[in-house]
């Protein structure tokens, strides 16, 4: 897929490798970690070793290289999602996003290459983007698509700085050096600021603290070759640091203070470090990673985004031979695999689980798939406590605009008792009540046989969203009240009763219409409606909570994450 490359620059002669073989790494990594198969002995440089294996490691996997080095281009994506759909694909895992400034649905490629994909019932699941913590920067939302976020894991890899004193202190690195440096000299250059001074020292340990910029004192620290250092910073985002290459220890302000109380009162401060350990099992996790995309869509602000988070941190997958992973010491180093984090990590995952359910449950519309997946999500970690926000761990929980409905739930998701369905029909009614021209909707749907004849809002989505945006002056006290109406079919047991139980939410009212849905037989379907009641303006950005349909014997909980904002797309 690379015409498209070809017509915008003529100038380029041939490409490396003209193939479906990836030179980057990224391709492998997203493809293994959906459907690769078992690895054992799997390790990046002895960092999260163990046995690799894809999310569906028995499906087969069809790659489409869109994307190159000299450039990407939509008309080669478009391609690309056309020739997938052509072979008869079941799943697709897309993790880029193209960068646009447009503001309309129907000029997103993506959106358009997604909707031929769900016509030909083929299940589509996006990447949110990685331009979080910030409300608005989710892109890949289009209705029909299954838009992905990105969450920590329970693992922390990490090194240890043993103080001379027995003291140590645990902190983040992927530095792939196989030793470990013994007690040297501890050295306190304060800001780090000159390459020359850390040259005096270069057999020891430099201790650099964050006074003005931690990418410089970190540039400095590399430009002098220094056998290693520790950082003092209150920085939360040093996964660009981590991959060091040269011994580096990452510690905060509070640690970092303890370590220079002991180099003040130490006639012979000394300090050693250790590489390459890893700790299953941490806590709180996951959590939602911080650069990972918030809603809402702005293009289409009447469904909640994301949809769902899964692991996209750190995550250990193959990588393509041919591209080195980190450096040390200014050399390139390879590995069959590599650690990486993203959206794009985030949503191979959800493609995988996709594949598994497609294999249980054949005849079930993409639709059908996105709604067991996201009503079987988990919004708590492992502590049994809401899903917090990496970016802040000041506010007590993530909202759904960061987490969607939750966490992935691989096991629970093959079945959910009751699923969300939609048709392509759907779509185009609720495009229609987008007030979408008859144009701009052929441009999505690449089709000129649609009117808009019967048009709806009311799209029979698993999640809701609800704005109270208006001038609350011009309210005289009323309340605004808006109605949601649902369609749920019985894919459980045959004959099944559920209840609903809702969550509060601070200044709304919410209610459902019945509150009670009594199934006689299997796949049948029934309706309900949801009722949020607010002021004409919420005084606070963002109010959630949830609506879960309560099996009555326990064995199914079919949650949808609730929004209520003031938020302008």
């Amino acid at each position: 897929m690379e015409r498209g490359l070809f017509a915008n620059n003529p100038e380029v002669a041939n490409i490396t490798i003209n193939s479906t073989r990836d030179t980057d790494g990224h391709g492998t990594h997203t493809s293994s970690t959906a459907a690769g198969n078992f690895v054992k002995g799997a390790s990046y440089f002895g960092y999260a070793s163990g046995t690799s294996r894809g999310m569906a490691p028995r499906a087969r996997i069809a790659t489409y290289k869109a994307i190159w080095r000299s450039g990407v281009f939509e008309s080669d994506v478009l391609a690309a999602v056309d020739q997938a759909i052509h072979d008869g694909v079941d799943i697709l895992s897309l993790s880029l996003t193209l960068a646009d400034d447009d503001m309309f649905l129907e000029d997103d490629s993506i959106a358009i290459a997604s909707f031929s994909a769900i016509e030909k019932g083929i299940f589509v699941a996006a990447a949110a983007g990685n331009d979080g913590p910030s409300f608005y920067t989710l892109v890949n939302g289009a209705p029909w698509l299954l838009t992905v976020g990105a969450g920590t894991v329970d693992r922390e890899l990490h090194g240890i700085l043993t103080l001379g004193d027995k003291t140590q202190f645990s902190f983040p690195t992927l530095y792939p050096g196989n030793f470990s440096l013994s007690q040297r000299t501890l050295v306190f250059l304060d800001g780090c600021e000159s390459v020359q001074e850390m040259k005096k020292y270069k057999h020891d340990i430099i201790v650099c603290k964050d006074n003005l910029s931690f990418s410089s004192q970190y540039e400095n620290a590399e430009s002098a070759n220094v056998a290693a250092a520790v950082f003092i910073t209150d920085i939360t985002r040093l996964n660009y640091y981590t991959p060091s290459p040269f011994p580096a220890a990452f510690i905060g302000v509070q640690d970092g203070q303890k370590v220079i109380n002991y180099m003040t009162s130490s006639n012979d401060p000394k300090a050693s470090l250790q590489f390459q350990k890893t700790i299953v099992g941490t806590k709180p996790a996951p959590k939602v990673a911080s650069y990972s995309a918030r809603g809402p869509f702005t293009k289409c602000k009447y469904v909640l985004k994301p949809d769902i988070i899964a692991p996209g941190s750190s995550i250990l997958a193959s990588w393509s031979p041919v591209s080195s992973v980190t450096k040390v010491r200014k050399h390139d180093l390879f590995s069959k695999f590599n650690l990486d984090s993203g959206t794009s990590m985030a949503t191979p995952h959800v493609a995988g689980v996709a594949a598994l359910v497609k294999k249980m449950h054949p005849d079930w519309s993409p639709a059908a798939i996105r709604s067991a997946l996201m009503t079987s999500a988990n919004p708590l970690d492992n502590t049994n406590s809401p899903i917090k926000d990496e970016a802040d761990d000041k506010i007590p929980a993530a909202t759904p605009l960061d987490i969607g409905a939750g966490h992935i739930d691989p096991n629970k998701a093959l079945e959910p008792g009751l699923i969300y369905d939609a048709k392509t029909e759907d779509y185009i009614k609720f495009l229609c009540a987008m007030n979408l021209t008859k144009k701009q909707i052929q441009f999505i749907t690449r089709s000129s046989h649609h009117n808009c004849l019967n048009k709806s809002l009311d799209l029979n989505y698993p999640s809701f969203i609800a704005y109270f945006t208006g001038d609350e002056s011009k309210s005289n006290g009323k309340m605004v009240v808006q109605e949601f109406p649902r369609t749920v079919t019985n894919v459980g047991e045959g004959i099944s009763n559920y209840t609903a139980k809702l969550t509060k939410m601070n200044g709304i009212k919410v209610s459902v219409e019945p509150q009670k849905l009594a199934f006689k037989k299997k796949n049948e379907k029934l309706r309900y409606k949801l009722i949020i009641e607010g002021p004409k303006l919420l005084e606070e950005d963002v109010v959630y909570g949830s609506l879960s349909w309560v099996h009555d014997g326990g064995k199914y909980v079919v949650r949808s994450p609730i929004v209520a904002t003031n938020l302008v797309p």
